[in-house]
């Protein structure tokens, strides 16, 4: 499955509610998502109407890494 080019940051973030991340603060654009198993997890997304693919594939490959899934698997779960 090809990443989608029409994302927007916010609806990342709604997207990756179901995995235990919720946005815990906002300055500006950035959104901060915080995970809380084991030990806080945080990292940050830009709040943009639609994500450059790079951006979207960074945040993707650490979420990949946090929780052990793969790309495919990750994209079908979120983006159907």
């Amino acid at each position: 499955m090809r990443l989608p080019w029409d994302v927007s940051g916010v609806d990342l973030a709604r997207a990756l509610e179901r995995y235990g991340y919720e946005i815990t603060r906002q300055k500006g654009s950035p959104l901060r998502l915080t995970r809380e198993h084991g030990e806080a997890r945080h990292f940050t997304i830009p709040a943009h109407a639609n994500l450059r693919v790079g951006t979207l594939s960074a945040i993707l490959r650490e979420i990949e890494a946090e929780l052990g899934k793969s790309r495919e698997e990750l994209l079908r779960e979120l983006f159907g």
